[in-house]
């Protein structure tokens, strides 16, 4: 009795055969994707946008036209949306950036129509705009309040030796010391100074010449360091002792710390005949909670 099996008919001729290695090989090695394969791969670039584009960044949606967004070519909204990288989208479609959109809104004012974002929020889209890398925004807000006043006050900083490791030492000492006696707030005493020659009431009316003409050995004789914690100056500007001390509270409260300050004194280390040092004592209290 014969059997009929599902198998297809082999040819006679030996070379027609086709052994089922050779198709196990064949179909697990196509010369071109599948189906599935192609669906599950990276669209090609150049990536194309439309006309109006919808956005989401952050959780934040925006609408925008694609020309806003290309408005400057240098930036890095420009780049993004040239063509050249694939944006990814969200399930409603939106094309995605993964930023905080709280001041994405005046961004988009910008590159719509020049318009600048309140003063309260000029710091914040700084910080954005330098992301975006859109230099004509941050010209602009560099050329208003705060921002203004933040570079007249930075050069004068700029003069100070060691400012912002000073900041620093101020903070660990008086962090130390509230830990080590369990208390809320902890003290410590700060020299500010600008001139590097002591001063005494006497002494004023000649400091000039004084200060000129004594030698290098006898400069010397008045080189000490206080008996403080941390020492900032001298200094050579207009700015007064006072403008420093506005910074040094101005920065600390910037990072959430609260400090209150008040001049205990002055140095009275005797140096050399009538001398003696005369450089401000100010008492910082910094409160933790």
């Amino acid at each position: 009795m014969v059997v009929v099996t599902g198998q297809n008919k082999v040819s006679g001729n030996p070379d027609d055969a086709m052994s089922s290695s050779d198709a196990e090989d064949d179909f697990q090695e196509p010369a071109t994707p599948t189906a599935t394969q192609a669906g599950q791969a990276l669209p090609l670039l150049p990536q194309q946008f439309p006309e109006v584009v919808p956005l989401n960044v952050g959780g934040m949606y925006f609408t925008t036209r694609l020309s806003t967004l290309r408005r400057y070519e240098d930036t890095m909204l420009a780049a993004m949306f040239s063509g050249r990288h694939y944006i990814p989208t969200d399930a409603e479609g939106r094309y995605f950036i993964d930023r905080d959109g709280t001041c994405f809104g005046d961004i988009l004012n910008f590159l719509r129509s020049g318009d600048l974002p309140p003063r309260e929020r000029v710091r914040s889209v700084y910080k954005e705009a330098q992301y975006y890398s859109i230099g004509p925004l941050l010209d602009n807000l560099e050329d208003i309040q705060p921002l203004k006043g933040e570079k007249v006050r930075q050069a004068f900083l700029g003069l100070m030796p060691y400012y912002k490791d000073h900041l620093e030492r101020i903070i660990e000492i008086a962090k130390l010391r509230a830990m080590q006696r369990k208390a809320r707030f902890a003290k410590l005493k700060v020299c500010v100074f600008k001139e590097e020659m002591p001063i005494t009431p006497y002494e004023c009316p000649h400091f000039n010449s004084l200060r000129f003409e004594r030698s290098e050995s006898e400069t010397k004789l008045f080189e000490h360091h206080c008996e403080v914690d941390v020492s900032f100056g001298p200094w050579e500007a207009v700015a007064d002792v006072y403008d420093l001390l506005h910074c040094i509270v101005t920065d600390l409260s910037d990072r959430g710390i609260t400090v209150d300050h008040q001049c205990i004194g002055v140095c009275d280390k005797h140096l050399i005949n009538h001398y003696y040092c005369k450089r401000p004592i100010y008492e910082f209290k910094i409160t933790w909670w």
